[in-house]
Formats: structure tokens, sequence, C-alpha cells
């Protein structure tokens, strides 16, 4: 009786062990099916991240090249980051004369002859280069910083979308309604800052790099950069623009957290000004030019 007992035990045993291996085994690969069948996107830098994924939502798995903290200017790719282009099916390069891209994209592309590559700046009109105005006649060549311009990140967008769409046909609708949504984010964006700039009487500001080009255009304000085409000013570069801070009554240098502030924190201590430090390339793109433009208000009142 005891061995029947036994016999009957280890068969139940085995059968829920059974039942528990299959299910597992039918979860994983589940669980595979749903990874394998999101989009690979590979874009240059963090905030293409935001435009892609308000675009892709889940059906989306995006990798940015230009990591948090690093300059487009100066990063170089890591191997497994070379690695990883192997799996994308579609690059979204910003397409405006970024240095990374200038230096990388050929390689990058080499690594993946299949994938979609998309050019976000297809349709805006690039500007030349803001420099200090003591070097006019010299210029910076073009101003890559297309998306510091809410009106040009929703044509980004818009390219970003074709290229999702072309990719992965079958998901149209969910990536045009999730477009149109976030389209309607970034207009009132624009809005916003126009709205909450149009007090502001003193409209000149002073910041390290140049990277607001598009900015000041859209909102009709002054730049007075820094640092031009990557080098840090002479001593009677710097005596000049802490002249111009003083004429143009500048209370706070702006700095950006990728570059040195030495020379901000100079020119701030020059004036009894402040250093405030401002990010172009923070992931959460919404929020901060929204930052940005309290920063302004509050610097230029």
């Amino acid at each position: 009786m005891k061995r029947f007992r036994s016999k009957a035990f280890l068969s139940i045993f085995l059968a829920i062990l059974l039942m528990t291996s299959s299910a597992t085994i039918a979860t994983s690969c589940t669980q595979k099916t749903e990874a394998t069948t999101k989009v690979g996107v590979v874009v240059t830098i963090l905030p293409q991240v935001e435009f892609v994924e308000n675009i892709g939502g889940d059906k989306v798995d995006v990798t940015v090249m230009v990591p948090p903290g690093a300059s487009p200017h100066t990063y170089e790719p890591t191997p497994s980051q070379m690695a990883s282009l192997a799996e994308a099916e579609l690059y979204a390069k910003v397409g405006s004369g970024v240095e990374f891209e200038l230096t990388w994209m050929d390689k990058l592309i080499a690594q993946n002859k299949d994938m979609l590559v998309v050019d976000c700046s297809q349709g805006i009109g690039l500007q030349e280069m803001t420099a200090p105005d003591e070097n006019e006649e010299e210029h910076g060549g073009t101003d890559p910083h297309i998306w510091m311009s809410p009106r040009n990140a929703q044509v980004m967008v818009q390219n970003i979308a074709s290229g999702l769409i072309q990719i992965d046909p079958d998901n149209s609708a969910y990536y045009k309604q999730n477009r149109d949504a976030y389209l309607q984010e970034l207009a009132q964006l624009d809005q916003d800052i126009r709205d909450g700039l149009s007090g502001v009487k003193n409209r000149v500001f002073m910041v390290y790099h140049p990277a607001f080009g598009y900015f000041v255009r859209d909102y009709d304000l002054t730049m007075l950069p820094i640092e031009a085409e990557g080098k840090e000013p002479t001593p009677a570069g710097l005596q000049h623009l802490i002249e111009q801070a003083k004429e143009h009554n500048v209370s706070v240098v702006f700095a950006e957290p990728q570059f040195n502030p030495q020379s901000a924190k100079v020119i701030a201590d020059a004036i009894d000004g402040r250093v405030v430090f401002i990010d172009p390339l923070a992931r959460d793109y919404v929020e901060n030019l929204r930052i940005l433009m309290g920063e302004l208000v509050q610097a230029m009142e």
C-alpha cells in the first residue's frame, strides 16, 4: 500500500512539475516574442529619446548614442554601443551637423546597412552659429542645435513618425495618433514660452556655449556666447565679455554641464552676478524648456 501511495504521489508531483515547466517556457517565449516585436530605434542625443517614445510608446525600444553628461561635440561610442546597432531597424540622426554624427555616422551605418536612417533636420532651415560680436566676421559654420526650438522639434517629430510608419506600417494609426498628441504638446510649449517671455524688457542673456541660436531666433532674444568654435576666450576676449555683460545689465551667466564653467564663473564674479546651469541635452525635453524659460525670465527681468 505504501509503495502504491509513493508511486501515486510521485506521479502527481511529476505532473505538477511538467505543468509548471510548460507554463514557464510558454511565458518565457511570450516575453521574448513581445520584446522582439518592438522596433529598435537608435538616436544620437537624449532629447530625441523623448520624441521617439512619445510617438512609439510601447512599440519601440530606444537606444541613445551620446549618454547623459557627455557632449556630442567630443563623445566617442563604446564597442558595446557599436555592437547594439546590429539589432536596430531605424536610426534617427539629428542631421544638422552635430559633430558626433559628422565623425561617426558612416561607421554607425556600416554596422547595420539594413537599418533605415531618418534625417530629423529635413524641412528645417539651418542657420549660422552665433559668434561673439568681436568676431562677427568669423562664423562657426552651421548651428547644429535645431532641437532647441519647439517649432523645429515639431518637424523632427514628424520625420521620426514617418520613419516608424515606414518600418512598421501595421501600427501606422497608433504612431499617427501619438504623433498628433505630442505635436499639440509642443505647440502649447511654444505658445507658453512666447507668453512667458512677452513681458521681459531686457532680452539679452549670456551663456557659455552658444546652443540656443534657434531658441533666440524664435523668441526675439539676444544671446552673448562666451565660447566660440570650441575655444575658450582669450584674456582680452574675457574682458570684452565682462564689459558686454555690464553694458546689457546681465546678472546671470548661464553654463551647460557638458562644459567647464570656469570662464562663466570669472565673468559672473566680475559683474557681481551668478552662474546658473541649464542643459540643452536634458532627456525631459518639454519640462527642460519650461525650466529654461523660467530661468530666463528671472535672469532678464
